[in-house]
């Protein structure tokens, strides 16, 4: 990547324990977020930041970031990218804990798209908040959303917490009439749902 700030995001994310976002993905949520002209984003998974510049290069020129993680070195990291990626300290709020403590005192209704990338077994209590903190036309995008073993489910597999997870996630997007749901085999695969 020519690209430092990213190129250092994604290499400090490589050896992390929260891996970043791959390049396609990177893309495809920039362009998400300037297909809505989104001025207000939350990231679940601050991580090392990759995804948060993404997201930022989407965005209004004056929208704001709110992103949340449990790591105080990963957000520490993040900040750094964010300003070193020409982003100033007011387009992006760090919020550490956990998102099941910090969602729920968002505003409802206020944001235009909700990023999730981070503890795939809490997905639908994810996907609950998101419900609640989109306005109407916004997004709700899930990163590992085609993380799933090739092998049929059976008296011999039982799929993981986290594939179960992700699977009714999927299943309540796509015959929930709220939503107008995408697939993107980009990554490991994106689940974006306009509200």
């Amino acid at each position: 990547m020519e690209d430092e700030p990213l190129a250092d995001a994604y290499e400090t994310g490589s050896r992390s324990s929260a891996p970043p976002v791959d390049a396609a993905t990177g893309t495809a949520l920039r362009f998400l977020a300037a297909s809505i002209g989104a001025r207000s984003v939350v990231e679940i998974g601050t991580g090392c930041g990759a995804s948060g510049i993404w997201l930022l290069r989407g965005m209004a020129p004056d929208g704001i970031l709110t992103t949340v993680d449990t790591n105080a070195a990963y957000q520490d990291y993040a900040r750094s990218a964010f300003a070193r990626a020409g982003f100033g300290p007011g387009r992006a709020r760090l919020i550490r804990g956990t998102a099941l403590e910090v969602l729920p005192r968002l505003t409802d209704g206020g944001y235009d798209l909700v990023f999730v990338d981070a503890d795939t077994v809490s997905y639908p209590l994810y996907l609950d908040e998101a419900l609640r903190l989109l306005r109407p036309g916004g997004m709700a995008v899930f990163n590992g959303a085609m993380v799933t073993s090739a092998e049929p489910d059976g008296p011999l597999r039982v799929p993981d917490p986290r594939e179960t997870a992700v699977r009714e996630v999927i299943q309540r997007v796509r015959e929930e009439e709220e939503f107008i749901p995408m697939l993107m085999p980009v990554g490991e695969g994106l689940l974006a749902a306009i509200r």
